[in-house]
């Protein structure tokens, strides 16, 4: 049953950032959004994910309050899938 699953999230493709799950989406370049979401894809250890997301929430904050702006988006915790994991992928080499 859960190849099944599997199957049916890999025929979706890898997951996508989009103004809908990514915080400050409005605010990013698009060579910021292409790198946003390349290293959101590649992170293997939730220390190192969580701490990137931090950061990019920071920043989106401060870009917005230079702007005047709110910042929307961001739904989503892209380091979820981390946190399941077992703890081998979690860590750091």
């Amino acid at each position: 049953m859960l190849l099944i699953f599997a199957g049916t999230a890999l025929a979706r493709g890898p997951w996508r950032a989009s103004d809908s799950n990514t915080r400050g989406w409005e605010l990013m370049s698009p060579e910021e959004r292409i790198e946003h979401q390349a290293r959101i894809r590649g992170f293997t250890a939730l220390a190192e994910c969580e701490a990137y997301q931090a950061e990019h929430h920071r920043e989106m904050e401060a870009r917005a309050e230079q702007l005047g702006k709110k910042v929307s988006g961001g739904g989503r915790d892209f380091c979820q899938h981390l946190r399941s994991a077992p703890a081998s992928v979690r860590q750091s080499p």
